[in-house]
């Protein structure tokens, strides 16, 4: 499956211009991937959408009831995670995910590069995906397609951090 979502961020790179899902499932066919590799995807795609979607349409916030969140890039219907707020993981997400990742999505966060709803995003899309506990490089693959689906790029320092390979890295 992130073989196939590999693929389509690399051909896609911007958000719309990839096809629907049929006909995005017929170019895949085509390129060579495996039926189900590409059902597994699709549906995971599918749920990616629905997730941007919603966290993108939200909830309208009144703002005469919270003028200070209007002028923040929370997007609407989210209250912004204050300063000395907590994620707790539930013990699924904790056997899931695995502590190094976990540890990562930690970096990204307190790194000021995954938004809280962003972070929860990354974590649905994680539990989707298979896996016990899910490859640190598979949590890579999918912290890049969420910033995919909001049609954003990540710094060129995270991106660095998504895409290189960080086995051989010497440490100074």
């Amino acid at each position: 499956m992130f073989e196939v979502l590999v693929y389509v961020y690399e051909n896609y790179w911007q958000g719309d211009a990839c096809p629907e899902l049929h006909q995005l499932s017929r170019k895949l066919t085509a390129v060579g991937f495996e039926a189900e590799e590409i059902q597994a995807a699709l549906v995971w795609l599918n749920g990616l959408n629905v997730a941007a979607q919603n966290t993108q349409v939200g909830l309208p916030i009144a703002s005469a009831v919270a003028p200070e969140l209007a002028l923040t890039n929370t997007p609407p219907g989210f209250v912004t995670q204050s300063a000395g707020s907590l994620r707790v993981y539930s013990v699924a997400e904790q056997d899931h995910l695995g502590a190094q990742a976990l540890g990562f999505v930690s970096f990204l966060e307190t790194s000021g590069v995954l938004p809280p709803h962003m972070r929860e995003i990354v974590i649905d899309r994680a539990m989707a995906a298979p896996g016990d506990p899910l490859m640190l490089d598979d949590l890579k693959i999918i912290v890049l397609m969420v910033y995919w689906s909001f049609g954003e790029e990540p710094d060129a320092l995270v991106l660095d951090e998504l895409c290189d390979d960080t086995e051989f890295r010497v440490a100074h």
